[in-house]
């Protein structure tokens, strides 16, 4: 028989290929379908985690349900087109960056090198600037919302980058994945949005393949951490 949560992963799986082939397409009917498949995604997946076993036992618990229902928030918020919608979006995507960051730094190794959360703020340094200019240009207002949420997300990579030996390595692998696809997902989304003038529709499709990705392996390096 299968278990409940695994029943629900294979939910998501689904409804992130639906989402994305939707999001990808040209057809305004189909952007209008995701109004149903894009807000069934982050319950999907938590109530996955909430189900399985290993999430019951996992210090990441609580910290990954609070990133997930913050990102669901985050997910609403965006299907609308206005600045507002974004604000609102990324706002809600930084507070569940915020969980996510608390509960990895819970978990951090005392005596982990720095090197790792220093390359990633270097690259952060190297990339962020040239989209947040276009986002200055295109919406100022908007522009210190995409900073402050920019840096919320790396601060989640770089978390991941320390966490200890008490969480198995396959669960420190698969957080630091998500993390690392969270933020190529953010940065095509911010080269979508703020820096082509004319992007193929693919592209969303792009944002949507990895976005989805990104928390499913948050949600599984967090499962796996009670194993």
């Amino acid at each position: 028989m299968t278990r409940p949560s695994t029943a629900l992963k294979l939910a998501y799986a689904g409804l992130a290929v639906a989402d994305t082939a939707l999001s990808a397409s040209r057809r305004p009917a189909h952007h209008h379908a995701r109004r149903f498949t894009k807000p069934l995604l982050l319950p999907t997946l938590a109530a996955s985690f909430a189900t399985d076993p290993r999430a019951r036992r996992s210090p990441l618990r609580r910290s990954t349900l609070a990133g997930q229902a913050a990102g669901w928030a985050g997910d609403v918020a965006l299907l609308g087109d206005e600045p507002k919608h974004f604000a609102l979006g990324a706002s809600a995507f930084a507070t569940g960056h915020a969980a996510y960051i608390g509960g990895l730094l819970a978990q951090r190794d005392p005596d982990a090198s720095l090197a790792k959360p220093a390359a990633v703020a270097a690259a952060w340094a190297v990339g962020a600037p040239r989209t947040l200019l276009a986002a200055y240009r295109t919406a100022p207002a908007l522009a210190p919302v995409l900073a402050g949420y920019s840096a919320m997300l790396s601060g989640t990579a770089a978390a991941a980058t320390v966490l200890g030996p008490q969480i198995p390595a396959d669960a420190r692998r698969a957080t630091l994945a998500g993390a690392g696809l969270f933020l190529l997902s953010d940065s095509i989304l911010g080269l979508r949005k703020f820096v082509l003038t004319d992007p193929p529709a693919w592209l969303e499709g792009a944002v949507m393949a990895t976005y989805t990705g990104a928390q499913f392996l948050l949600a599984e390096g967090a499962a796996r951490a009670g194993a």
